[in-house]
């Protein structure tokens, strides 16, 4: 299993220092994390069309659902390259790449995509694109792979008929058409599988288990490390009888039916079926390569948009801010950033938070914090948006 990366992404007004400048909050922000916590870097985010107070607190809700969305999707995506590459995490590290970028390459030199996303349409409909978009991969991605699955299962299968044992393989290999009666109007061949250690109680009892068995008709056909194939004759009006009992006695009746050429039939299946689980599976892994890029860019897209929202609901209006990216190499550490970052702007939060005597952030209500929009685990003073890659 591959290690995982986690981000951090938060917003702050500027007035965190006296100059109010960006370049000058975020050097502060970097000082608060800490270099051993992790690396600071600006991220751009552009000023959007706003709406009302009503709006926004009401988008604020559409973009935790959508998010929470859109890592499912990225989630998902993740899972079938997983599965299409049997866990080969080198192959699958290279599938993984944002734009031709990895991740981490991405989210550094992250620019709003003005071209898909305008940032002249007003948020409800940037939220409704998105919210499409990600729709559409899901459902490519889950037909695809569906369809690729499919295939497989149905070669696993013929394969199976190819190389299992006497109960569960193809006869049409096995089974020579003059052992077997056909097309007689009274009697017929029944074909029974009988497991190693029970032929000889098969042999001594078989005559006997139903009426109007044919008297030493047990032919042995072929036997491997497991089972022994017999044909046994029986008359047809107790053929229903005689296969119960063999069920009975935990021998497994095979069906047969002889078809000329089937053996050369069965081979050109498994060709073919083989040619068409090759193809799907480069169709899926290339599919899931451009799902997992553009799914990873729309739940970005998505996440600025929680961001700015965010922003503007919590420090209001003229905007004033600085975004900044915290990647930590472990989850001890990005924890450790977020305390730092608790302990320097808890006052922010007005009366949400408070100290003790010894000057650790506490809060005076906690019951009374809820986090701003679904997906949240905690109030935080500022805006803040913890994510991974794995």
């Amino acid at each position: 299993m591959s290690k995982s990366t986690k981000y951090l992404l938060l917003s702050l007004p500027s007035s965190i220092v006296p100059s109010h400048h960006r370049d000058d909050a975020l050097d502060a922000v970097s000082a608060t994390v800490s270099p051993d916590n992790g690396s600071t870097a600006s991220f751009s985010i552009p000023e959007f069309k706003i709406g009302t107070l009503d709006a926004l607190v009401q988008q604020a809700d559409e973009l935790a659902k959508l998010e929470a969305s859109c890592q499912g999707v990225v989630a998902k995506v993740g899972d079938a390259l997983r599965n299409i590459l049997n866990g080969d995490e080198a192959q699958i590290e290279r599938m993984k790449v944002v734009n031709d970028k990895p991740v981490d390459q991405y989210l550094r030199t992250f620019q709003w995509n003005k071209v898909k996303y305008r940032a002249d349409k007003s948020l409800s409909e940037l939220i409704d694109l998105l919210q499409k978009e990600a729709a559409s991969i899901d459902n490519d991605i889950r037909f695809k792979y569906s369809q690729y699955n499919q295939v497989k299962n149905t070669l696993a299968t013929l394969q199976r008929k190819q190389t299992g044992n006497l109960s569960t393989k193809s006869l049409a290999s096995v089974v020579d058409p003059r052992s077997v009666v056909q097309e007689s109007e009274y009697i017929e061949t029944h074909l029974v599988a009988v497991p190693s250690q029970l032929v000889k109680e098969f042999l001594k009892i078989y005559e006997t288990i139903a009426p109007m068995v044919v008297p030493r008709s047990a032919q042995l056909i072929a036997s491997d490390s497991e089972f022994s194939l017999y044909a046994v004759t029986t008359f047809k009006k107790h053929s229903l009888e005689f296969v119960h009992k063999c069920r009975e006695q935990k021998w497994i009746p095979r069906d047969f039916k002889y078809v000329e050429g089937g053996k050369e039939k069965e081979r050109k299946e498994v060709e073919r079926v083989g040619g068409d689980e090759r193809k799907l599976w480069g169709e899926t892994l290339r599919l899931g390569r451009t799902a997992w890029s553009e799914a990873v860019m729309v739940w970005i897209h998505v996440l600025v948009l929680r961001v700015f929202v965010e922003t503007v609901l919590r420090y209001g209006l003229p905007l004033d801010f600085v975004c900044a990216l915290i990647r930590t190499p472990s989850a001890k550490q990005a924890d450790r950033a977020k305390r730092n970052l608790d302990d320097k702007y808890s006052y922010l939060a007005g009366n949400a938070f408070g100290r003790d005597k010894k000057g650790r952030v506490q809060r005076d209500d906690p019951g009374e914090m809820h986090a701003a929009g679904e997906g949240s685990a905690e109030y935080t003073p500022y805006v803040f948006y913890e994510f991974e890659f794995s």
